[in-house]
């Protein structure tokens, strides 16, 4: 039984194909437009779960979408007609798409698949979409769940439970009151765009003290023991306006909001820092209460708020379960698999067989290209390469380049589902150099210069370099962990003595390029069971380095999707300062390139970003 799931329309639209329970594919549309966080029909993602499948569309026996547009629209409605007349203007900008495609989506779903599917549309309620992704996918056989995002239809959080192939959502938190939009609230007021800038002010949070939590807690929100809260929403103006938040806002922490590109002051590290401490209190209470709910010995998460890492690894360490399982795409992209997920299962009735570590397959899920195939291209290219047939020679070539403090470009196999880079599409570097976070921000990725970069670690010494558990699973890079002590540096005196930005300069580990300002890192695992070539890959720089940590950053520059297809890998290599590219079994070295690109076509490569 073939099972499409569909998320379109607000943010990350994706497509998924089941076959009688098993993820044969998943990608954003967003990796094959170019278009960061696209949300059109995913025509091309829906396009390439079929041929991975081997199917056309008259093979379909279900195609599912992650929400209910019907009570979407009622929302909506219902919200408008509350702050009417205020909201005018963001009514008119919504209505066209309703009107013309969100409200007919059937229609929409039958252009895309050409007018052959012949089966019945399903519609699941959008936090059982991210309740499915989370659960069912898990190594758990029975597990607490919890979702937290903006909103869905009415939802903004949700718990319940899951066991065996049934899962159940028992208590919801409805809008306007949404930690998802409290958070982006702060990431609107920082500068940074709204839905796609939320990670920036999670890394921004460290540069700063939480000195405004106090006057979070009394002002904007009345957050109870169970984790629910209440907003005083004369503070915001989402409901009403384009804005998330308005002019009292402003006043009450006596700034204008930060412009975009503006200079990042110590008030902003401030706010953000005080903002990711309500948020990790509310995550912790939440993960206390579904805990005490459910008895339950292990939580699954899913939903935007479930990719703050930091709150994540907080739950982890404060022992509250035993273990947590969370989906990679957590976001509106994953609903696509949870709703195909939720069909085959909750509707379906058929029966599950737990997988472990987990049934993700290590979110390698999108598109893959032979070498045969990278070749034709490269050579249409005029790129110059050496061909390295032999795995193990391959991995000792880059393990040298890596060590001598090249940043490498890595394309390797089925491409991530989820806005992490997990050994895929990455870039690599060396975690012991001290100016390597530097270098790669400002050179590679031009991007902000405090950002972190994350730490790829074998599995089997996790414990050895950060204070989580022995053998701790963390292969989708969505937990946080503090390096331990004896990899740290004596720093604490030069810590003290400098504010803001001016922490980044001073040397805090022996892996100084993923070790954060507070010594606090985003730990990815790998193994040999999920992770293939990239283990090898680190398995033999560990042996000839004595280090089993690399970096590990996604394959793009700022604004621009994850690299999908070798043409994209190859302009992003040439268009950056990135010292070498293997893609496949083919390794090109920048200085050997004679076909680099014009000053016009990079200009042109970047303009055609919109940086966030």
């Amino acid at each position: 039984m073939h099972i499409l799931g569909i998320s379109a329309f607000y943010h990350d639209s994706a497509a998924a194909l089941v076959r009688d329970g098993e993820i044969i594919a998943a990608a954003q549309e967003e990796r094959f437009t170019r278009t960061k966080h696209d949300s059109g029909f995913p025509q091309h993602a829906v396009d390439f779960c079929l041929a991975e499948g081997g199917i056309s569309t008259a093979d379909l026996d279900c195609v599912v979408f992650y929400d209910k547009p019907l009570l979407k629209f009622d929302r909506l409605l219902e919200t408008y007609l509350a702050y009417a007349p205020l909201g005018f203007r963001s009514f008119c900008q919504a209505m066209p798409v309703w009107l013309h495609k969100k409200l007919f989506l059937s229609r929409e779903i039958d252009r895309a698949l050409h007018g052959a599917y012949r089966g019945r549309y399903v519609y699941t309620e959008h936090h059982e979409a991210h309740a499915a992704s989370a659960f069912y996918p898990s190594p758990f056989e029975e597990a607490a769940i919890l979702t937290v995002d903006g909103v869905g239809e009415w939802a903004t959080a949700s718990l319940g439970t899951g066991a065996g192939n049934h899962l159940e959502l028992t208590h919801e938190l409805h809008f306007p009151h949404s930690l998802g939009l409290l958070y982006s609230a702060f990431t609107y007021y920082t500068g940074f765009r709204v839905n796609s800038g939320e990670y920036k002010l999670m890394g921004l949070a460290p540069y700063g003290r939480p000195v405004f939590a106090d006057l979070i807690h009394r002002e904007l929100i009345d957050l109870k023991a169970d984790g629910s809260f209440r907003m005083n929403m004369r503070y915001f103006n989402y409901c009403q306006g384009l804005t998330m938040t308005n002019n009292r806002f402003q006043r009450l922490f006596g700034q204008s909001p930060r412009q975009p590109e503006g200079k990042l002051s110590e008030f902003h590290m401030d706010v953000a820092a005080s903002i990711q401490k309500v948020t990790e209190e509310i995550v912790l209470r939440m993960s206390r209460h579904v805990r005490k709910l459910t008895g339950k010995r292990h939580l699954c998460l899913a939903g935007g708020v479930a990719l703050n890492c930091v709150a994540n690894g907080l739950v982890l360490r404060e022992g509250i379960f035993d273990d947590l399982w969370i989906q990679p795409a957590a976001g509106d992209a994953g609903g696509a698999l949870g709703a195909a997920l939720f069909a085959w299962y909750q509707l379906s009735g058929q029966p599950r067989t737990v997988v472990v570590p987990d049934a993700q397959k290590g979110s390698l899920l999108g598109p893959a290209y032979a070498d045969v195939t990278i070749q034709k291209v490269l050579d249409g290219l005029g790129a110059r390469y050496e061909y390295v047939a032999d795995d193990d020679a391959l991995c000792d070539r880059v393990a040298d380049l890596i060590e001598n403090e090249k940043v490498v470009g890595w394309f390797q196999g089925r491409m991530e589902f989820g806005p992490r880079a997990l050994g895929a599409r990455s870039i690599l570097g060396d975690a012991r150099s001290t100016r390597m976070q530097s270098v790669m921000n400002q050179k590679i990725k031009f991007r902000e210069s405090f950002r972190p970069f994350a730490p790829a670690v074998l599995r089997h010494d996790v414990a050895e370099y950060f204070d989580l558990p022995q053998d701790q699973d963390s292969p989708y890079m969505l937990l946080v962990g503090p390096v331990r002590e004896e990899k740290r540096t004596d720093c604490g005196k030069a810590l003290s003595a400098v504010r803001g930005l001016e922490k980044l300069y001073v040397p805090r580990s022996s892996v100084p390029a993923v070790t954060h300002v507070d010594f606090s890192a985003r730990v990815q695992t790998v193994d040999a069971t999920r992770h293939g070539l990239f283990f090898k890959l680190l398995t033999r720089f560990k042996e000839k380095t004595g280090c089993s940590v690399l970096i590990n950053t996604s394959f793009n520059v700022r604004g621009e999707p994850i690299v999908c297809s070798p043409q994209d890998a190859h302009r992003c290599f040439l268009a950056t300062a990135m010292d070498v590219l293997v893609i496949g079994h083919f390794v090109l070295h920048k200085e050997q390139q004679q076909n680099s690109l014009s000053r016009e076509e990079v200009s042109a490569y970047f303009g055609n970003l919109q940086l966030d």
